[in-house]
């Protein structure tokens, strides 16, 4: 299910994209962006749509993840 990103409290919705940025460890080329960096481009995609937030009730858990990706239960 896709979680409104807008309806997540501003601490919590950072404390969230913060995690899922951590746990990537994406590899950013010879130039690593900082975490501030990683978490603005993280808002930015679901800003755009790029991204969705997402709740699994199978997993019971909160992701992060491509809308192209995502693929309802």
């Amino acid at each position: 299910m896709i979680i409104p990103w807008e309806e997540i409290d501003p601490d919590t919705l950072y404390n969230l994209i913060e995690s899922f940025v951590l746990r990537e460890g994406t590899d950013y080329g010879e130039q690593e962006k900082t975490l501030e960096a990683k978490v603005a481009d993280v808002k930015r995609q679901l800003n755009s749509g790029e991204a969705v937030v997402v709740w699994s009730e199978l997993h019971e858990n909160i992701n992060i993840m491509p809308r192209g990706q995502f693929h309802p239960e």
